[in-house]
């Protein structure tokens, strides 16, 4: 999957707005959404979001995560812990980059908040990275992806194939001259 293909998943996530228009209803192929009425919330899927704001035809709300504390929150439990954190949604990086993007104006302390979603994902690649190595290390050949988004998941997979097959071809080598010599 490429990264182009993740982030078309994450357009589909719905998401808060608040329209400056009237509109009863509009009809999708993934579902009604309406009525729209001016200054009343209503959940979105983040392209439609991001069009009618385009357009200034709403204010987008943040999400409930996407605030400089629970980012922060977010921040310290993941680099407390060996494991991965419940991500604060699954497209929270694809998410917050359509926000600022095109409503920064939207998102209180936007500067702030992409400081830290780049500190967690970095943080979480840092974490990915490791448990990588420990498993090239332990030779395993399975591992468990509990809590990673699809994009970390995409962001390792090219190298993660690759040092498989490796690990693989070394084994069979391996295995090939132990039964030689164990022949002789």
């Amino acid at each position: 999957m490429e990264p182009i293909e993740v982030e078309f998943l994450a357009e589909k996530e719905l998401v808060s707005i608040l329209p400056n228009f009237r509109l009863e209803r509009l009809y999708l192929i993934s579902g009604d959404i309406g009525p729209l009425q001016p200054s009343i919330a209503i959940d979105v899927p983040l392209w439609l979001a991001v069009h009618l704001k385009q357009r200034q035809k709403c204010r987008l709300q943040p999400p409930s995560w996407m605030t400089v504390e629970e980012l922060e929150r977010l921040k310290r439990t993941e680099t407390d812990a060996e494991t991965f954190q419940p991500p604060p949604s699954p497209f929270y990086r694809e998410i917050t980059q359509a926000f600022l993007s095109c409503a920064a104006e939207d998102v209180p302390d936007a500067d702030a908040v992409q400081a830290l979603v780049q500190d967690l994902w970095d943080l979480r690649a840092a974490k990915l990275r490791r448990s990588i190595a420990t498993m090239v290390r332990e030779q395993a050949t399975r591992a468990a992806l509990n809590n990673m988004t699809l994009m970390e998941i995409n962001s390792c997979r090219p190298f993660l194939k690759e040092a498989l097959n490796q690990l693989h071809t070394l084994r069979v080598q391996y295995q090939q001259l132990a039964s030689e010599r164990g022949m002789d």
